[in-house]
């Protein structure tokens, strides 16, 4: 670089490239692969395409069949020996005494083997359905940093994508890269205008690398679909799923995109920032955004000092992941430490937009209610469930797997819902998908490694943070708030068993709904007025019908069989006698229900946002509803007919006449029955 370039950060000063790195990887001094790609000014890419696209790639290397082999050689030699091993291990019987060992080695050999096997072994630890438990746990830990490459090729590829020389796009630019990774490395620069900026440049011949070791995987892919039949995944379908994401991954310029997609979508939570991307000096393979000095959240005494409360931040983290999950449908799927800064006016910061996914609306509904039929131990419907998110064919026996989910959960629920461990729970439940035919989505695999590795950090942050826990008041304010039928339909099944309403849950809903950031309690109540005069809220209607008439009913006799006692006593007669006793009916308790509508209210006037007019303006206003009128008319005739059927017994009993002992004593009727 030119005078006119200086330095702005020293990659050399570990301590500072800890807190200020903001790449995919920190640490700009890991192990040379030898397998890392060309280093010098050649970079010669057969296949260009910004997108992936099979058949093409088959058409650019159909006729390179000597680079193809010598490739292919250098991935299936070490490949084998390692198979081989395996062979030997279960030929001995030595398989579950070696797995954690051979698992340590298969992360090493993915590491060794370049950036595209880097990525395989990620996107594996991700897959119950193909990988044992001891594997993906090991597969957990792979580190995709590699050494920076050559100053010279990165100031080549600015110059190209940017259209100028570096010098007459920056006012500086480091003499180092802050950090280096797989697919690329980053440098702290500042523009001519001032503000300050990471330049992140991709790694030379990496289109290359990654395509002709996408080819060679394929065609693997393709062989083993043929040959080996105990597989029940489509590794081929797996291969391309895999391909394309990376491929997105190398086009920086969708990274950018990706970023102001998360901008617009999460940027107005008032402690999430996302970094500006500058365009003009963004390309296919050079990104240019906002530089982001901040602290990982894992490095508790840095944040501490700034006065930050990192628990609170790994809590916004975790409601930020919510809303992406299960509102929106956009998430960032790789979560690590170096990707979530705090920063110093204590706002969370999202970094590094190259992983990204999508959840579609049927899913979002689904995976909630997977977490009611869960909560509600209902495991055959939650059998049912992973077939609507296509972990199961419609044809699979759910039997099984529903009772193999009741061992999962059981002992799990056996805890409060504030004592749930996300991961202890996903390594169960590894071990079912990998025992039964489970094809786990490319959604939901990365959904579990993006939450499992929020849980990581929360809980090095603060060991009793518990993800789920925290989760939950978001679950209850959807439940309670969205009116789509999937959510109105899970509620309904949250709050009644049988016919008979759940009081308890209710209030759990609603204890849990008011810890919401974001809960708007009168829309709840108006949502939930909506859809109790709607027609799904029909069999809701007849169940608050059934419950207000029992509670009158019940009131009424507590009152009436009071004054019967006391005019018995009046007159001197047995206060069990026929016309106090009810035989055949065992009404319920109304002070039991009156307690729980009494803690109920206390609940909504604890709930911020309560408003006591606006809670009589709805009720003026349900009063007058037709449906109100009719089902008013129904509890009148309800409690009518019952009124005039227990009169009619009570006539018919008192003249009826009274069997008489030696003593003379009166005999209830009920004991003559």
């Amino acid at each position: 670089m030119t005078s006119a370039m200086t330095p702005v950060f020293d990659a050399t000063d570990p301590k500072r490239a800890t807190i200020e790195a903001r790449a995919v990887a920190e640490d700009v001094s890991a192990p040379v692969s030898p397998n890392q790609g060309p280093t010098d000014d050649e970079d010669i890419e057969t296949y260009r395409s910004p997108h992936y696209d099979p058949d093409a790639i088959d058409a650019a290397y159909r006729g390179r069949w000597w680079a193809v082999l010598q490739r292919a050689i250098a991935v299936l030699w070490p490949c084998f020996m390692f198979a081989f091993a395996i062979w030997r291990d279960r030929q001995s019987n030595q398989v579950k005494r070696n797995e954690a060992r051979r698992a340590r080695q298969l992360r090493e050999l993915l590491t060794q083997l370049g950036p595209a096997f880097i990525k395989v072994g990620q996107a594996l630890s991700t897959r119950p359905d193909l990988v044992p438990p001891v594997y993906l746990e090991e597969l957990t830990q792979l580190q995709d940093q590699l050494p920076a490459f050559p100053n010279e090729i990165a100031y080549r590829f600015i110059e190209e994508e940017l259209g100028d020389r570096p010098e007459n796009c920056f006012a500086e630019l480091s003499e180092k890269p802050v950090a280096a990774a797989s697919l690329g490395q980053v440098y702290r620069g500042k523009l001519k205008t001032g503000e300050a900026v990471a330049v992140k440049v991709q790694r030379p011949g990496l289109t290359e690398q990654i395509t002709l070791d996408v080819y060679i995987m394929r065609g693997l892919a393709k062989w083993a679909m043929k040959n080996v039949k105990r597989l029940r995944s489509n590794l081929v379908a797996i291969t391309d799923e895999f391909a394309a994401r990376i491929f997105e991954e190398m086009d920086y310029s969708q990274e950018g995109r990706n970023a102001e997609q998360f901008a617009k979508l999460y940027g107005s939570m008032a402690e999430i920032y996302v970094p500006k991307i500058y365009w003009q000096y963004t390309g296919k393979r050079v990104l240019t955004m906002e530089w982001i000095s901040g602290t990982k959240l894992t490095n508790l005494k840095e944040v501490a000092a700034q006065g930050i409360d990192a628990t609170h931040l790994v809590n916004v983290g975790v409601q930020c992941s919510l809303r992406q999950l299960l509102e929106h449908g956009f998430f960032h799927a790789d979560p690590h430490p170096g990707n979530l800064l705090a920063m110093p006016n204590g706002q969370l910061a999202y970094l590094d937009f190259g992983m990204m996914s999508r959840v579609k609306k049927y899913q979002r509904y689904g995976l909630i209610e997977a977490v009611v039929h869960m909560v509600n131990r209902d495991f055959a419907r939650l059998a049912e469930d992973y077939v609507k998110l296509e972990f199961l064919t419609p044809d699979t026996n759910l039997e099984p797997i529903s009772q193999a989910l009741s061992g999962v959960f059981s002992n799990a629920l056996g805890s409060s819902v504030s004592e749930l461990n996300f991961k202890n729970i996903t390594d169960q439940l590894s071990g079912v998908m990998y025992e039964y035919p489970f094809r786990v989505p490319a959604y939901y695999a990365l959904i579990i490694r993006s939450l499992v590795t929020l849980e990581g950090i929360a809980i090095n942050v603060d060991p009793e943070f518990k993800v789920l826990s925290k989760a939950y008041p978001y679950i209850a304010k959807r439940l309670l708030t969205d009116p789509a039928p999937e959510l109105r339909a899970s509620l309904q099944d949250l709050l009644f068993r049988e016919g008979d309403f759940r009081w308890n849950r209710l209030e759990n809903l609603l204890r849990n709904a008011k810890d919401s950031a974001d809960y708007d309690l009168n829309e709840g109540i108006d949502r939930a007025a909506e859809f109790l005069f709607s027609e799904r809220g029909e069999f809701i209607r007849q169940q608050v019908a059934n419950r207000l008439v029992e509670a009158i009913d019940a009131a009424g006799q507590s009152a009436w069989r009071s004054l019967l006692d006391n005019w018995g006593k009046f007159l001197n007669r047995n206060p069990g006698s026929p016309a106090s006793s009810n035989p055949g009916t065992n009404p319920s308790d109304p002070r039991e229900t009156l307690e729980r509508l009494q803690r109920i209210w206390q609940l909504l006037q604890e709930t911020p946002g309560f408003d006591s007019m606006k809670l009589l303006q709805l009720a003026a206003r349900i009063l007058v509803r037709p449906e109100t009128q009719q089902l008013g008319q129904q509890i009148a005739g309800e409690l009518a007919q019952r009124a005039i059927a227990r009169l009619i017994r009570e006539v018919l009993v008192a003249r009826s006449p009274q069997p008489m002992t030696d003593s003379k004593a009166a005999v209830p009727i009920a004991a003559l029955r």
